[in-house]
């Protein structure tokens, strides 16, 4: 009896890694093409990320029912509100937002988080990287400053906050603009090799 519910553990093991490899294949995937278009036009695809986002809660629903749909909802959001923030109150791209809620479909709350927290990462490390190559690190830093600081006014309520946060994404967007397609790309292949291996 022991042998036998060794063997069921160990298919049950293997059936989730089977589960976690396509999520992370998937993701990996089309953050890769994201990054191509990005790249190439500045922009990521609706035809990216609207099938991405209703592929991820229909296999969410199919494979953990409600919860499971609740769960990839969820990261959805957790995942694309930062970029909504910036989308509207800096100038941050659209499709960011929602290839961002997209890829929270398809991993859910916790493999989302880790990835929400390496593309983070991977967007100062490249937006750092640019503004030293284009010797704009001044530049760039005072702008982060200024919008967190607009940022902040606005939160308490002070209507010149989302002034300044917009002025500061419009300075910034004049010149040095980075396509972050390819931070969602990096941050995702760094989350998925820190999720297989731990």
């Amino acid at each position: 009896m022991m042998a036998l519910l060794d063997s069921l553990e160990l298919l049950s093991s293997g059936a989730d890694k089977t589960v976690a490899a396509l999520q992370w294949g998937v993701v990996i995937g089309a953050s890769l093409v994201a990054a191509v278009f990005d790249l190439r036009a500045r922009r990521i695809p609706n035809a990216i990320t609207a099938p991405l986002l209703v592929a991820g809660l229909i296999r969410a629903f199919w494979i953990g029912g409600f919860s499971g749909f609740a769960d990839a909802l969820g990261a959805c959001v957790l995942l694309a509100l930062p970029y909504v923030v910036l989308f509207v109150l800096a100038n941050g791209g659209a499709g960011d937002a929602k290839l961002m809620g997209a890829i929270g479909a398809w991993l859910g709350l916790a493999q989302g988080m880790i990835v929400l927290f390496s593309v983070a990462i991977a967007g100062i490390i490249l937006g750092l990287a640019k503004a030293v190559l284009q010797k704009r690190l001044r530049f760039v830093l005072t702008d982060v400053i200024v919008s967190l600081y607009g940022f902040v006014l606005f939160l308490v309520g002070f209507r010149s906050g989302r002034y300044m946060v917009h002025q500061a994404g419009v300075d910034q967007s004049c010149g040095f603009n980075v396509p972050y397609g390819v931070a969602i790309f990096a941050g995702v292949c760094a989350g998925g090799g820190f999720y297989w291996l731990w």
